[in-house]
C-alpha cells in the first residue's frame, strides 16, 4: 500500500476512535505517576499547589481556544463527528484564518497542562511526541477530504495558513458574531473532562506515591461545583432550547 493510502487508512481509524484511543495511554500515566509530585517532595506544598494552579490555567487556556473557535463557528463546521468527515462549508476566517487546526491546537494546550501536572520530564516529552504523531494522521485524512470537496479554495487557504502554529498577522474577522450559547452547548463536556482529569490525576498521584487515598478539599470543591455546572448545562442542552442558536 502506498504511503498516502496507508496514512489515509490510519487517519480514518484514528479519527473515528479519537475520543477513546487516548485511554490506551493510561498505563504510561500510571508509570509516570510513580515519580510524580517532585515539587511537593522537594519544595513543599506551597510550590506544588502553585504549580497545580499553573497547569490548570494552561489547560483552561486550551479550552479558551476551543471556545473562541466554537463561538464563531457556523453550523456544519468545527463539529465532534467521529463516523465520517463532515464540512458543509470551508471555514477560513476567525481562528481558521491564522491556523488550519485551531481545535487541535486547543486540545494540545489542554493536554500540555495535564502533561506538566505529572511533573515527570520524560513523560512530557513522550506524551507530546505521541500527541503530535497521533494528530498528524488525523489532520492528513481531514485535509484529504477538504481538498477533494473544496478543491482550489482549500489549496489557496492552506497555502497561506499554518497547519498548527498560528500566524496572527493573517487574522480575518469572522462572518458571524460571537455566540456564548454555542460555546456553552458545544464545550461544556470538554470543561468537565478537564476538571475530572485533574481531580482523578491528583488523587491517583497521591495513591501511587503514599499508598492511600487522599482527597484535597480544594479539588473536591472544584470538582463538585464543576460537576453541578455540567449537569445544569446538560439539562439545558437535552431538555430545552435555551442554548440553541439559529445557524449554529
Amino acid at each position: 500500500m502506498a504511503l498516502r493510502e496507508e496514512m489515509s487508512k490510519q487517519g480514518e481509524f484514528l479519527f473515528r476512535w479519537r475520543s477513546y484511543l487516548p485511554l490506551l495511554a493510561l498505563p504510561v500515566f500510571a508509570i509516570a505517576l510513580r515519580d510524580s509530585e517532585y515539587l511537593k517532595r522537594t519544595f513543599g506544598d506551597a510550590v506544588d499547589n502553585a504549580w497545580e494552579i499553573f497547569c490548570v490555567a494552561v489547560s483552561f487556556a486550551g479550552l479558551a481556544i476551543r471556545c473562541f473557535v466554537a463561538g464563531y463557528a457556523p453550523r456544519g463546521t468545527s463539529g465532534r463527528n467521529t463516523k465520517d468527515q463532515v464540512a458543509e462549508t470551508l471555514n477560513t476566517k476567525g481562528m481558521y484564518s491564522i491556523v488550519r487546526n485551531p481545535l487541535y491546537l486547543g486540545n494540545f494546550v489542554i493536554m500540555l497542562g495535564i502533561f506538566f501536572f505529572v511533573q515527570v520530564w520524560w513523560f512530557v516529552l513522550v506524551s507530546t511526541a505521541g500527541f503530535l504523531l497521533y494528530y498528524e494522521r488525523i489532520i492528513f485524512v481531514e485535509e484529504e477530504f477538504l481538498r477533494a470537496k473544496f478543491g482550489d479554495v482549500f489549496l489557496n487557504w492552506a497555502q497561506g495558513t499554518p497547519i498548527f502554529f498560528p500566524r496572527f498577522g493573517n487574522w480575518q474577522k469572522p462572518d458571524l458574531p460571537f455566540s456564548g450559547k454555542t460555546v456553552l452547548r458545544r464545550e461544556f463536556s470538554t470543561f468537565i473532562a478537564i476538571v475530572a482529569f485533574f481531580f482523578f490525576l491528583d488523587a491517583a498521584a497521591d495513591f501511587i506515591t503514599v499508598r492511600k487515598i487522599v482527597l484535597d478539599a480544594a479539588w473536591v470543591i472544584f470538582f463538585s461545583v464543576s460537576l453541578t455546572i455540567y449537569f445544569i448545562l446538560l439539562f439545558l442542552k437535552k431538555r430545552t432550547k435555551i442554548l440553541d442558536v439559529q445557524g449554529r
